[in-house]
């Protein structure tokens, strides 16, 4: 090796080339995305790959954390909203629109990075379920804030209404990877608000 090859920065952008795989793990789910597939997506070699993102598995994190960060962003803004109702609106108005983006796959990486799943796919999986159930806590805990301050009623229980929520929003994330339209989705939403709190 040249002394000048030492401390040499990568060849690629790196945030570039997980925004690719992040590409690949959603349209095709973490079994279904082929090292071959990753590779030529992110314009790397499996040596590159390995050395600046580690195994697929670490790499499907890191892809999972890119996309909670930007195509994801909704539940993060949506847990912001000052009122319970407003939170779910929001939570399931970006379910709609993120899962019908132009120029990306359809529906969520969440939900379609595990469905199909076989042998290999297990610990997909089971990251994908510990990422969904962390979304449902958080929507839980904001809506036990809910109760605290009095936007939901004492009776309410957080817990089913988050799990009412999520169970819409994944829903409308394979509506989405259905083909179907973001209005069509919000129509979905906002039917599903119509009696709020839900019982």
């Amino acid at each position: 090796m040249h002394a000048s090859q030492i401390g040499r920065p990568r060849a690629f952008d790196a945030e570039a080339a997980l925004e690719k795989a992040m590409t690949v793990f959603w349209a095709q789910g973490y079994e279904g995305a082929s090292l071959t597939d990753l590779t030529e997506a992110m314009g790397i070699s499996r040596k590159s790959l390995y050395a600046a993102y580690g195994n697929k598995e670490d790499l499907f994190r890191k892809a999972l954390r890119r996309y909670a960060e930007g195509p994801g962003a909704y539940v993060a803004e949506a847990l912001r909203e000052p009122t319970a109702r407003e939170v779910a609106a929001a939570f399931l108005a970006g379910a709609a629109r993120s899962g019908t983006m132009p120029g990306l796959p359809a529906g969520c990486m969440g939900v379609q990075g595990a469905l199909a799943a076989g042998g290999t796919g297990r610990t997909a999986r089971d990251i994908l379920a510990e990422w969904r159930a962390h979304g449902q806590t958080l929507l839980r805990d904001r809506f036990r804030q809910a109760v605290q301050t009095g936007d939901l009623p004492g009776s309410s229980d957080p817990e089913k209404i988050a799990r009412y929520v999520m169970t819409i929003a994944n829903g409308i994330a394979v509506q989405a990877a259905g083909g179907a339209a973001c209005e069509d989705l919000q129509q979905v939403a906002d039917a599903a608000l119509r009696n709020w709190p839900p019982a």
